[in-house]
């Protein structure tokens, strides 16, 4: 989801990826798109269970929930799918959660280089904005599904080392050339159909950079959409660009100070965006109340769900997750691994789903926080990468 997000994902559906999306390349986060590989080899330290900080019975329930929402996307899974038919009959107890848990999964601090179990902890959301399904002068701004020229081209098939990425551009004779950067696609458009009409642009960088998101329409009604591709060009945080301008100072980089910048300086709107060349382009997103679809295709959950480096964490897995929020009260939870974003690399690394609306767009944007993860893997199962002594 992808188009993970200042601190706020997508791939997909996030991210996701807002304050430190903003400023670093990682969602889905692209926002939520193919994530790129870890700068150094993950690492997966053996811990014991009671190396895992307590965990109320509430969010321990919540959390078991939200992965086990996930296993019908994993019964070909070779990992996972013995394990999710094993969870599928447990109550949802937190005697029955926690005995399942130790009888079935083993856990591995992750570890970044120089073997620190410190990371980094973001946040995304699915954020709304007012738009209309025609163009009207108060709404000139398009939100674009996928280019009927754009051609898609996955190397795995011919190159295996590079699982999980792929060639987009445009057809020009017998040569495939780059399709548009974001600057020429704002300035010329594309051949596309528009899914609805936005007033301000920084709107549409927000939603590409969340990965997902509503309009709300003038007769109350919302249309949901989701991220569907990207137009190949690699993801650079506004953010960063305000910082190299000097307009900006790093540590002050947020969802509202760029919007502030923006609403500040109207004229220079149309440099800031084309600092970033990449470009999402959305679909419909079904109906209903549920949460966005992650990278994994399954509606994320509020608090539970999260974007990682999908090089270190395959989707699907479980963590469990120590951080903080922006106010420095703890978040301790189980939570699930349902996405990926541009803006999330490395071993120590996740991007928290925040839910829907301001205020989920306010913590996930202010969210930029030391953690620690560990990753519960199935026993006896290979683990994705060499582990290191704990």
């Amino acid at each position: 989801m992808k188009a993970k997000r200042i601190t706020a994902a997508i791939k997909h559906p996030a991210l996701t990826l807002l304050g430190l999306s903003l400023l670093t390349a990682c969602s889905v986060s692209t926002p939520k798109s193919d994530a790129p590989p870890s700068a150094s080899p993950a690492t997966y330290a053996k811990a014991d269970w009671k190396a895992l900080p307590a965990v109320s019975d509430s969010d321990l329930q919540a959390g078991f929930s939200a992965w086990r929402s996930a296993c019908p996307r994993l019964k070909s899974d070779a990992t996972w799918a013995p394990t999710c038919a094993a969870a599928a009959n447990i109550a949802n107890t937190p005697t029955a959660i926690r005995q399942f848990l130790q009888d079935h999964l083993e856990v591995y601090s992750l570890r970044a280089g120089g073997h620190r179990a410190d990371g980094l902890i973001t946040g995304y959301y699915e954020p709304v904005y007012s738009g209309t399904l025609t163009r009207t002068a108060r709404t000139p701004v398009p939100v674009y599904g996928v280019p009927t020229d754009m051609v898609s081209v996955q190397l795995d098939e011919l190159y295996p080392e590079l699982n999980g990425k792929r060639l987009r551009g445009r057809v020009d004779g017998r040569v495939l050339r780059p399709y548009d950067d974001a600057a020429k696609i704002s300035a010329k458009g594309v051949n596309a159909p528009v899914l609805a009409w936005l007033s301000n642009p920084m709107d549409l960088q927000f939603l590409q950079i969340q990965g997902s998101g509503r309009i709300r329409l003038d007769d109350g009604r919302q249309l949901r959409i989701a991220y569907a591709d990207q137009n190949g060009h690699p993801y650079r945080p506004i953010g960063r660009w305000l910082v190299a301008q000097g307009e900006l100072k790093k540590e002050d980089v947020t969802m509202d100070a760029i919007r502030a910048w923006a609403d500040a300086h109207p004229q220079r709107v149309t440099e800031l965006l084309a600092s970033n060349p990449s470009y999402v382009f959305f679909t419909k997103g079904p109906d209903g109340d549920e949460g966005p679809r992650g990278s994994l295709n399954v509606p994320l959950t509020a608090g539970y769900s999260v974007a990682v480096d999908r090089t270190v964490v395959p989707l699907g897995s479980l963590l469990w997750l120590s951080t903080t929020r922006p106010d420095g009260s703890p978040v301790v939870r189980p939570v699930a691994a349902q996405d990926t974003g541009g803006a999330i690399a490395g071993e120590v690394r996740a991007d928290l789903y925040w839910g829907t609306g301001d205020a989920a767009g306010k913590l996930a944007g202010d969210m930029k926080q030391k953690g620690n993860l560990w990753l519960l893997w199935p026993k006896g199962a290979a683990l994705p990468h060499t582990p290191v002594g704990g």
